[in-house]
């Protein structure tokens, strides 16, 4: 039997049970001095880090009745076997990897953080003893569409590292996941922008099943990026069936094994959805004045060079005054960058719509070519005055 505490022996407990707790909560902060000893200065006060972006919004799991629609409307699109499409999609799954891939793309980041990614010597390296390899090949290539074969190079360097880095998700489960759970992030600015995100994916996987049904490939094998996209150059479905082509006369347009279908591949779709110019400039930095205008924020180069030095940006080198282009603004490491983008350099963009992709494609195959490039900040010249 135990005995219960009396009142006085209860007062005792409380009152020492408040003092614990008083002295706890002094630990937390500086308390005078017993010794003598000053107190230490106080930490000076750090930025604030900044908040994470909201976590995406997962959707809910995709019901049978949401494959069997979009199985229809494929089938009915691409004249696949209703059947083997609802097979196919019952076995894929919703990846959370891919969701948050998805969330923080690389191109988000600023010009400085996004550069050193892909322009590094290991990259160079690996890309002018690839450009060695397979010279011939390439030159071919040229001839024929006109692209430069270190600008190839360098799609297939920072695209894949040069085939080594293919992608590791299955292509089904990328479009799958993107498709029908595409991350939203809640802002009510972004809907509009993440429907048509879901519907171009939708579309992609549709595709998907139209490439498999025209090539014979065997698309539940088929592994890529977090995006979909396949092969050496990560072409998208819609790429693969629109612009892939046979380079080397097999009958077949390989963009997993042939190095030949790849860089006639990667030229044809710079020639056919990019425009691309044989010979012509992709980009050079510009002089900004002092007084110089604002230019509308836009990867089509729309502007004639009398147009924008008119506004206050010239070229630093010389270049073809036939040319059209527009004002490519970069955060730089050592400050801010402006560069004249034009026709060649919006046919990269074609490929990844982001002017750091198609800067750092362009400066890649500049090193893998042996020509360095000027980084750091110009000078602003006075108001009207040409640059040096």
């Amino acid at each position: 039997m135990t005995r219960r505490p009396t009142a006085r022996r209860a007062l005792i407990r409380a009152t020492t049970l408040a003092l614990a707790l008083t002295l706890a909560a002094c630990a937390t902060t500086q308390a005078p001095s017993t010794t003598g000893t000053p107190a230490p200065p106080a930490a000076k006060p750090q930025p604030p880090v900044p908040s994470p972006p909201p976590a995406p919004v997962v959707q809910p799991v995709v019901t049978e009745q949401a494959r069997a629609e979009f199985a229809r409307e494929t089938a009915a699109k691409y004249s696949v076997d209703p059947a083997y499409i609802e097979s196919v999609l019952s076995r894929a799954e919703i990846r959370d990897s891919i969701i948050t891939a998805m969330s923080r793309p690389a191109e988000a980041k600023p010009w400085r953080d996004y550069r050193p990614i892909f322009i590094t010597q290991a990259r160079i390296d690996g890309g002018q003893a690839f450009l060695a390899q397979h010279r011939d090949a390439l030159a071919r290539v040229q001839g024929r569409y006109g692209v430069p074969p270190e600008i190839i190079v360098s799609i297939i360097g920072v695209e894949t590292n040069y085939g080594t880095n293919t992608g590791k998700y299955p292509v089904v489960d990328a479009l799958y996941t993107l498709a029908f759970a595409y991350p939203r992030t809640g802002d009510p600015a972004k809907v509009d922008r993440e429907n048509s995100r879901q519907a171009f994916f939708r579309s992609e996987l549709a595709q998907l099943f139209a490439l498999g049904k025209e090539t014979g490939l065997d698309i539940t094998t088929l592994t890529g990026s977090y995006a979909g996209a396949m092969g050496w150059g990560q072409f998208m479905p819609s790429s693969y069936r629109d612009y892939a082509v046979d380079g080397n006369g097999d009958g077949k347009r390989d963009l997993f094994n042939s190095t030949d279908d790849v860089f006639a591949s990667i030229a044809n779709y710079f020639v056919k959805k990019g425009g691309w110019v044989r010979g012509g400039t992709v980009t050079v930095r510009a002089n900004r004045a002092v007084d110089a205008q604002d230019v509308p924020d836009s990867l089509d180069p729309t502007f004639t060079l009398g147009d924008l030095a008119a506004r206050g940006y010239r070229p630093l080198v010389d270049v073809p005054p036939n040319q059209t282009a527009t004002l490519v603004s970069l955060d730089g490491a050592s400050g801010p960058e402006y560069w004249l983008g034009f026709r060649n350099f919006y046919a990269i963009t074609r490929y990844n719509i982001s002017k750091h992709y198609a800067m750092a494609v362009y400066q890649l195959s500049e090193a893998i070519a042996g020509r360095a490039q000027e980084t750091t900040p110009v000078a602003a010249t006075e108001p009207g005055q040409p640059s040096a």
